[in-house]
Protein backbone atom coordinates (compact mmCIF):
# COMPACT_ATOMS: atom_id res chain seq x y z
CA UNK A 1 0.00 0.00 0.00
CA UNK A 2 1.45 3.26 -1.08
CA UNK A 3 2.30 5.28 2.14
CA UNK A 4 4.12 8.40 3.20
CA UNK A 5 4.42 7.82 6.51
CA UNK A 6 8.03 7.25 6.13
CA UNK A 7 8.63 9.72 3.70
CA UNK A 8 9.18 13.09 4.51
CA UNK A 9 6.80 15.99 4.17
CA UNK A 10 6.41 19.70 4.20
CA UNK A 11 5.76 19.58 7.65
CA UNK A 12 9.17 18.26 8.58
CA UNK A 13 10.36 21.49 7.38
CA UNK A 14 11.47 24.17 9.74
CA UNK A 15 11.97 28.20 9.04
CA UNK A 16 15.32 27.60 8.92
CA UNK A 17 14.82 24.81 6.12
CA UNK A 18 13.11 27.51 3.74
CA UNK A 19 13.76 30.96 4.32
CA UNK A 20 16.01 32.24 1.41
CA UNK A 21 15.30 28.92 -0.38
CA UNK A 22 14.49 28.46 -3.93
CA UNK A 23 11.37 25.77 -3.94
CA UNK A 24 10.13 23.97 -7.07
CA UNK A 25 7.08 23.02 -6.05
CA UNK A 26 5.43 20.40 -8.49
CA UNK A 27 1.33 21.28 -8.48
CA UNK A 28 -1.53 20.48 -10.59
CA UNK A 29 -3.19 22.95 -12.37
CA UNK A 30 -4.83 21.12 -14.76
CA UNK A 31 -8.16 23.09 -14.64
CA UNK A 32 -11.09 23.81 -17.05
CA UNK A 33 -10.71 26.45 -19.53
CA UNK A 34 -13.34 27.98 -21.65
CA UNK A 35 -10.74 30.83 -23.68
CA UNK A 36 -9.18 32.53 -20.69
CA UNK A 37 -11.69 31.71 -18.04
CA UNK A 38 -10.96 29.12 -15.75
CA UNK A 39 -14.72 27.77 -15.31
CA UNK A 40 -13.44 25.37 -11.68
CA UNK A 41 -10.46 26.27 -9.96
CA UNK A 42 -10.57 23.61 -7.23
CA UNK A 43 -7.28 22.48 -8.05
CA UNK A 44 -5.84 25.48 -7.70
CA UNK A 45 -7.56 26.04 -4.20
CA UNK A 46 -6.47 22.46 -3.06
CA UNK A 47 -2.66 23.60 -3.31
CA UNK A 48 -2.99 26.96 -1.71
CA UNK A 49 -2.05 25.60 2.11
CA UNK A 50 1.22 23.99 0.57
CA UNK A 51 1.94 27.37 -1.16
CA UNK A 52 1.22 29.52 2.07
CA UNK A 53 2.71 27.63 4.53
CA UNK A 54 6.24 27.94 2.16
CA UNK A 55 5.61 32.09 1.54
CA UNK A 56 5.49 32.21 5.41
CA UNK A 57 8.58 30.67 6.19
CA UNK A 58 9.99 32.73 3.60
CA UNK A 59 10.80 30.47 0.40
CA UNK A 60 11.04 31.60 -3.15
CA UNK A 61 8.57 29.61 -4.47
CA UNK A 62 8.91 27.91 -8.29
CA UNK A 63 5.80 26.62 -9.59
CA UNK A 64 5.61 24.02 -12.01
CA UNK A 65 2.37 22.39 -13.42
CA UNK A 66 1.04 20.64 -16.84
CA UNK A 67 -2.23 21.87 -18.39
CA UNK A 68 -3.88 20.22 -21.16
CA UNK A 69 -2.05 17.11 -23.66
CA UNK A 70 -0.78 19.91 -25.93
CA UNK A 71 1.58 19.22 -28.64
CA UNK A 72 4.52 21.26 -28.38
CA UNK A 73 4.01 24.99 -27.43
CA UNK A 74 0.11 25.65 -27.85
CA UNK A 75 -0.89 28.98 -27.34
CA UNK A 76 -4.04 27.88 -25.92
CA UNK A 77 -2.94 26.08 -23.11
CA UNK A 78 -0.34 28.58 -21.66
CA UNK A 79 -0.44 29.20 -17.86
CA UNK A 80 -1.20 33.12 -17.92
CA UNK A 81 -4.73 33.01 -16.68
CA UNK A 82 -3.82 30.60 -13.75
CA UNK A 83 -0.93 32.88 -12.51
CA UNK A 84 -3.75 35.53 -12.54
CA UNK A 85 -6.02 33.51 -10.26
CA UNK A 86 -3.42 32.87 -8.26
CA UNK A 87 -2.72 35.71 -7.75
CA UNK A 88 -6.04 36.51 -6.67
CA UNK A 89 -6.58 33.98 -4.06
CA UNK A 90 -3.32 34.26 -2.32
CA UNK A 91 -3.79 38.23 -2.59
CA UNK A 92 -0.44 38.74 -3.77
CA UNK A 93 1.61 39.03 -7.13
CA UNK A 94 2.41 36.10 -9.05
CA UNK A 95 4.95 36.11 -11.53
CA UNK A 96 4.60 34.06 -15.13
CA UNK A 97 7.43 32.89 -16.93
CA UNK A 98 7.42 32.77 -20.50
CA UNK A 99 9.39 29.29 -20.55
CA UNK A 100 9.33 26.28 -18.26
CA UNK A 101 13.62 26.17 -18.43
CA UNK A 102 14.92 28.79 -20.70
CA UNK A 103 16.32 32.16 -20.19
CA UNK A 104 12.99 33.86 -18.94
CA UNK A 105 12.16 30.88 -16.36
CA UNK A 106 15.93 31.15 -15.40
CA UNK A 107 15.81 34.83 -14.85
CA UNK A 108 12.50 35.17 -12.79
CA UNK A 109 13.59 32.33 -10.96
CA UNK A 110 16.93 34.14 -10.01
CA UNK A 111 15.13 37.45 -9.05
CA UNK A 112 12.41 36.08 -6.44
CA UNK A 113 12.69 37.44 -2.62
CA UNK A 114 11.83 35.88 0.22
CA UNK A 115 7.77 34.82 0.02
CA UNK A 116 7.82 36.03 -4.01
CA UNK A 117 6.16 33.02 -5.98
CA UNK A 118 6.62 32.49 -9.83
CA UNK A 119 4.76 30.43 -12.11
CA UNK A 120 6.59 28.18 -14.76
CA UNK A 121 5.14 27.87 -18.20
CA UNK A 122 3.15 24.86 -19.04
CA UNK A 123 5.67 22.11 -18.40
CA UNK A 124 4.03 19.51 -21.27
CA UNK A 125 5.15 21.96 -24.16
CA UNK A 126 8.14 19.77 -23.60
CA UNK A 127 8.14 16.52 -24.73
CA UNK A 128 11.14 15.63 -22.39
CA UNK A 129 8.61 15.91 -19.26
CA UNK A 130 6.59 12.69 -20.14
CA UNK A 131 9.42 11.14 -21.37
CA UNK A 132 11.09 11.59 -18.14
CA UNK A 133 14.28 12.96 -19.56
CA UNK A 134 17.04 13.25 -17.32
CA UNK A 135 18.59 16.30 -18.54
CA UNK A 136 15.31 18.51 -18.76
CA UNK A 137 14.93 16.72 -15.34
CA UNK A 138 18.29 18.38 -14.23
CA UNK A 139 17.24 21.47 -15.69
CA UNK A 140 13.99 21.90 -13.61
CA UNK A 141 16.28 20.98 -10.28
CA UNK A 142 19.14 23.56 -11.27
CA UNK A 143 16.03 26.48 -10.56
CA UNK A 144 16.00 25.17 -7.01
CA UNK A 145 17.29 24.34 -3.89
CA UNK A 146 14.43 22.28 -2.98
CA UNK A 147 11.37 20.10 -4.49
CA UNK A 148 7.89 19.35 -2.96
CA UNK A 149 5.52 17.22 -4.90
CA UNK A 150 1.94 18.53 -4.20
CA UNK A 151 0.06 17.05 -7.41
CA UNK A 152 -1.44 14.05 -6.18
CA UNK A 153 -3.24 14.37 -10.01
CA UNK A 154 -0.17 13.50 -11.16
CA UNK A 155 1.92 11.04 -8.76
CA UNK A 156 0.70 7.86 -10.88
CA UNK A 157 3.22 9.24 -13.93
CA UNK A 158 6.85 8.85 -13.40
CA UNK A 159 7.77 12.04 -15.45
CA UNK A 160 10.59 14.26 -15.48
CA UNK A 161 8.84 16.75 -12.86
CA UNK A 162 7.26 14.22 -10.69
CA UNK A 163 9.73 11.48 -10.32
CA UNK A 164 12.87 12.70 -12.64
CA UNK A 165 13.87 15.93 -10.32
CA UNK A 166 13.27 14.36 -7.20
CA UNK A 167 16.81 12.25 -7.49
CA UNK A 168 18.49 15.74 -8.15
CA UNK A 169 16.92 18.03 -5.23
CA UNK A 170 16.01 16.86 -1.78
CA UNK A 171 12.36 15.74 -2.37
CA UNK A 172 9.34 16.07 0.02
CA UNK A 173 5.30 15.98 0.42
CA UNK A 174 3.18 18.86 -0.02
CA UNK A 175 0.36 19.09 2.21
CA UNK A 176 -2.05 17.92 -0.40
CA UNK A 177 -0.45 14.83 -1.57
CA UNK A 178 -0.37 14.14 2.08
CA UNK A 179 -3.82 13.86 3.18
CA UNK A 180 -4.42 12.53 -0.23
CA UNK A 181 -2.34 9.46 0.65
CA UNK A 182 -3.25 9.46 4.13
CA UNK A 183 -7.06 9.51 3.82
CA UNK A 184 -7.18 6.85 1.69
CA UNK A 185 -4.96 4.56 2.71
CA UNK A 186 -6.55 4.83 6.06
CA UNK A 187 -9.65 3.73 4.39
CA UNK A 188 -7.64 0.96 2.58
CA UNK A 189 -5.27 -0.09 5.32
CA UNK A 190 -6.98 0.83 8.78
CA UNK A 191 -10.76 1.50 7.98
CA UNK A 192 -13.23 2.05 10.56
CA UNK A 193 -15.93 -0.75 9.25
CA UNK A 194 -17.88 -1.67 7.95
CA UNK A 195 -16.38 -0.45 4.75
CA UNK A 196 -18.32 0.15 1.58
CA UNK A 197 -17.01 0.47 -2.23
CA UNK A 198 -19.42 1.88 -4.93
CA UNK A 199 -17.74 1.45 -8.09
CA UNK A 200 -19.40 2.68 -11.17
CA UNK A 201 -18.76 3.84 -14.38
CA UNK A 202 -18.29 2.67 -18.00
CA UNK A 203 -16.31 0.06 -18.09
CA UNK A 204 -15.00 -3.24 -16.20
CA UNK A 205 -11.32 -3.36 -18.13
CA UNK A 206 -11.01 0.27 -16.59
CA UNK A 207 -11.42 -0.72 -13.38
CA UNK A 208 -10.11 -4.61 -13.11
CA UNK A 209 -7.18 -3.86 -10.26
CA UNK A 210 -9.47 -1.88 -8.52
CA UNK A 211 -12.24 -4.37 -7.96
CA UNK A 212 -9.46 -7.46 -7.51
CA UNK A 213 -7.96 -5.14 -5.12
CA UNK A 214 -10.86 -3.87 -3.19
CA UNK A 215 -12.80 -7.47 -3.31
CA UNK A 216 -10.07 -8.42 -0.56
CA UNK A 217 -10.84 -5.57 1.70
CA UNK A 218 -14.61 -4.27 2.12
CA UNK A 219 -17.73 -5.28 3.53
CA UNK A 220 -19.66 -4.34 0.68
CA UNK A 221 -18.82 -3.52 -3.06
CA UNK A 222 -21.73 -2.10 -4.96
CA UNK A 223 -21.48 -1.98 -8.37
CA UNK A 224 -23.60 0.49 -11.15
CA UNK A 225 -22.94 2.12 -13.95
CA UNK A 226 -22.57 0.50 -17.96
CA UNK A 227 -19.84 -1.93 -15.91
CA UNK A 228 -23.08 -3.96 -14.33
CA UNK A 229 -23.54 -5.30 -17.35
CA UNK A 230 -20.69 -7.29 -18.56
CA UNK A 231 -21.77 -8.70 -14.76
CA UNK A 232 -25.52 -9.39 -16.13
CA UNK A 233 -24.36 -11.03 -19.17
CA UNK A 234 -21.66 -13.37 -17.12
CA UNK A 235 -24.81 -14.46 -14.81
CA UNK A 236 -26.74 -15.22 -18.28
CA UNK A 237 -29.32 -12.15 -17.95
CA UNK A 238 -30.73 -10.25 -21.67
CA UNK A 239 -28.93 -7.42 -21.70
CA UNK A 240 -30.21 -5.75 -24.43
CA UNK A 241 -28.12 -3.34 -26.24
CA UNK A 242 -26.54 -2.19 -23.31
CA UNK A 243 -22.54 -2.07 -22.92
CA UNK A 244 -21.11 -5.49 -22.32
CA UNK A 245 -17.59 -5.95 -22.25
CA UNK A 246 -17.48 -9.84 -23.43
CA UNK A 247 -13.79 -10.51 -23.09
CA UNK A 248 -14.65 -9.70 -19.65
CA UNK A 249 -16.94 -12.28 -18.58
CA UNK A 250 -14.88 -14.61 -17.07
CA UNK A 251 -13.10 -12.01 -14.91
CA UNK A 252 -16.48 -10.89 -13.82
CA UNK A 253 -17.17 -14.56 -12.63
CA UNK A 254 -14.04 -14.61 -11.43
CA UNK A 255 -14.55 -11.35 -9.00
CA UNK A 256 -18.43 -13.21 -7.86
CA UNK A 257 -16.57 -16.18 -7.18
CA UNK A 258 -14.47 -14.15 -4.94
CA UNK A 259 -16.79 -11.91 -3.10
CA UNK A 260 -18.55 -15.15 -2.37
CA UNK A 261 -15.70 -16.62 -0.96
CA UNK A 262 -14.68 -13.66 1.33
CA UNK A 263 -18.43 -13.60 2.27
CA UNK A 264 -18.77 -10.08 1.59
CA UNK A 265 -22.09 -8.23 0.03
CA UNK A 266 -21.74 -8.00 -3.45
CA UNK A 267 -24.22 -6.22 -4.88
CA UNK A 268 -25.35 -5.15 -8.51
CA UNK A 269 -28.54 -3.39 -9.36
CA UNK A 270 -31.99 -5.06 -9.51
CA UNK A 271 -33.52 -2.22 -11.82
CA UNK A 272 -32.02 -0.35 -14.53
CA UNK A 273 -33.76 2.42 -16.53
CA UNK A 274 -33.60 1.86 -20.07
CA UNK A 275 -33.84 3.58 -23.88
CA UNK A 276 -33.37 2.35 -26.94
CA UNK A 277 -29.95 4.14 -27.08
CA UNK A 278 -27.76 6.19 -25.50
CA UNK A 279 -28.66 9.44 -27.62
CA UNK A 280 -31.68 9.11 -25.70
CA UNK A 281 -32.83 12.29 -23.78
CA UNK A 282 -35.94 9.91 -22.26
CA UNK A 283 -36.18 6.73 -20.89
CA UNK A 284 -38.43 4.09 -21.90
CA UNK A 285 -38.91 1.97 -18.67
CA UNK A 286 -37.36 1.13 -15.78
CA UNK A 287 -37.65 -2.94 -15.67
CA UNK A 288 -36.51 -5.74 -13.72
CA UNK A 289 -32.93 -7.09 -15.07
CA UNK A 290 -34.61 -10.24 -15.25
CA UNK A 291 -36.90 -9.09 -17.50
CA UNK A 292 -35.14 -6.71 -20.06
CA UNK A 293 -35.16 -7.43 -23.79
CA UNK A 294 -33.50 -7.39 -27.23
CA UNK A 295 -33.25 -3.27 -28.10
CA UNK A 296 -33.24 -2.15 -24.59
CA UNK A 297 -30.17 0.22 -23.63
CA UNK A 298 -29.77 0.23 -19.47
CA UNK A 299 -28.81 3.97 -19.13
CA UNK A 300 -29.63 4.20 -15.14
CA UNK A 301 -30.09 2.10 -11.98
CA UNK A 302 -33.34 2.06 -11.14
CA UNK A 303 -35.23 2.78 -7.66
CA UNK A 304 -35.10 -0.40 -6.17
CA UNK A 305 -31.66 -0.71 -6.60
CA UNK A 306 -31.66 2.64 -5.05
CA UNK A 307 -32.96 1.82 -1.84
CA UNK A 308 -30.85 -1.11 -1.66
CA UNK A 309 -27.68 0.97 -1.90
CA UNK A 310 -29.48 3.23 0.59
CA UNK A 311 -29.65 0.43 2.87
CA UNK A 312 -25.94 -0.45 2.37
CA UNK A 313 -24.59 2.87 3.03
CA UNK A 314 -26.88 3.64 6.14
CA UNK A 315 -24.90 1.48 8.15
CA UNK A 316 -21.31 1.98 6.78
CA UNK A 317 -18.64 3.80 8.50
CA UNK A 318 -15.86 4.30 5.23
CA UNK A 319 -17.34 4.87 1.79
CA UNK A 320 -15.02 4.61 -1.40
CA UNK A 321 -16.99 6.11 -4.38
CA UNK A 322 -15.37 5.95 -7.72
CA UNK A 323 -17.67 6.25 -10.74
CA UNK A 324 -21.46 7.41 -11.74
CA UNK A 325 -24.23 5.28 -11.86
CA UNK A 326 -25.19 6.11 -15.01
CA UNK A 327 -25.26 8.63 -17.62
CA UNK A 328 -25.46 11.53 -14.82
CA UNK A 329 -25.22 14.30 -17.87
CA UNK A 330 -28.49 13.62 -18.81
CA UNK A 331 -31.33 14.58 -16.70
CA UNK A 332 -33.23 11.51 -17.41
CA UNK A 333 -30.63 9.01 -16.60
CA UNK A 334 -29.06 11.15 -13.22
CA UNK A 335 -31.29 10.15 -10.65
CA UNK A 336 -28.63 7.24 -9.42
CA UNK A 337 -26.32 9.03 -9.33
CA UNK A 338 -27.72 12.14 -7.68
CA UNK A 339 -29.46 9.48 -5.10
CA UNK A 340 -25.91 7.68 -4.16
CA UNK A 341 -24.17 10.79 -3.67
CA UNK A 342 -27.02 12.20 -1.21
CA UNK A 343 -26.66 8.94 0.53
CA UNK A 344 -23.11 9.37 0.77
CA UNK A 345 -23.43 13.31 2.08
CA UNK A 346 -26.00 11.37 4.54
CA UNK A 347 -23.34 9.23 6.10
CA UNK A 348 -20.68 11.96 6.19
CA UNK A 349 -23.15 13.83 8.38
CA UNK A 350 -23.71 10.95 10.85
CA UNK A 351 -20.01 10.11 11.31
CA UNK A 352 -19.25 8.08 8.54
CA UNK A 353 -15.42 8.93 6.47
CA UNK A 354 -16.41 9.06 2.87
CA UNK A 355 -14.37 9.17 -0.33
CA UNK A 356 -15.31 10.12 -3.46
CA UNK A 357 -12.16 9.93 -6.60
CA UNK A 358 -12.54 9.77 -10.54
CA UNK A 359 -13.69 12.66 -12.21
CA UNK A 360 -16.86 11.67 -13.29
CA UNK A 361 -18.01 10.76 -9.81
CA UNK A 362 -16.12 14.12 -8.27
CA UNK A 363 -18.11 16.16 -11.01
CA UNK A 364 -21.32 14.89 -9.82
CA UNK A 365 -21.13 15.72 -6.46
CA UNK A 366 -19.51 19.33 -7.63
CA UNK A 367 -22.57 19.85 -9.63
CA UNK A 368 -25.14 19.18 -7.13
CA UNK A 369 -23.43 20.87 -4.66
CA UNK A 370 -22.46 18.02 -2.56
CA UNK A 371 -18.28 18.52 -2.41
CA UNK A 372 -18.29 19.85 1.00
CA UNK A 373 -20.50 17.25 2.29
CA UNK A 374 -18.04 14.53 1.98
CA UNK A 375 -14.84 13.93 3.82
CA UNK A 376 -12.52 14.21 1.05
CA UNK A 377 -13.16 14.82 -2.71
CA UNK A 378 -9.83 13.37 -4.45
CA UNK A 379 -8.06 15.97 -6.73
CA UNK A 380 -6.40 12.82 -8.67
CA UNK A 381 -8.63 10.94 -11.18
CA UNK A 382 -6.22 8.15 -12.79
CA UNK A 383 -4.06 8.43 -9.38
CA UNK A 384 -6.80 7.82 -7.10
CA UNK A 385 -7.75 4.76 -9.26
CA UNK A 386 -4.08 3.27 -9.06
CA UNK A 387 -4.21 3.92 -5.34
CA UNK A 388 -7.22 1.91 -5.08
CA UNK A 389 -5.53 -0.93 -7.21
CA UNK A 390 -2.91 -0.91 -4.18
CA UNK A 391 0.07 0.36 -6.80
CA UNK A 392 2.67 2.43 -6.02
CA UNK A 393 2.68 5.87 -6.68
CA UNK A 394 6.08 6.89 -8.73
CA UNK A 395 5.55 10.47 -7.82
CA UNK A 396 5.40 9.22 -4.09
CA UNK A 397 8.19 6.85 -4.35
CA UNK A 398 10.56 9.12 -5.27
CA UNK A 399 10.21 11.10 -2.19
CA UNK A 400 13.03 11.03 0.49
CA UNK A 401 12.40 8.84 3.64
CA UNK A 402 12.46 10.37 6.97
Amino acid sequence: MPTLQQKKSIADLTDKDLRGKRVLVRVDFNVPLDGDRITDDTRIRATLPTIQYLVKHGARVILVSHLGRPKGITEALRLTPIAKRLAELLGSPVAAATDTIGPDAKAKAAALKDGDVVLLENVRFHPEEEANDPAFAQSLADLADLYVNDAFGTAHRAHASTAGVAKDLPAVAGFLLQKEIDVMGKALGHPDRPLVAIIGGSKVSSKIGVLENLVKKVDALVIGGAMAFTFFMAQGHETGSSLVEDDQLDLARDIMKLAQEMKLTFLLPVDVVCAKNFDATEADCTCHIAHMQAGQMGLDIGPDSIKAIEKVLATAKTIIWNGPMGVFEKAAFAHGTEAVAKAVAAATERGATTIVGGGDSVAAVEGLGLADKMSHVSTGGGASLEFLEGKQLPGVVALNDK
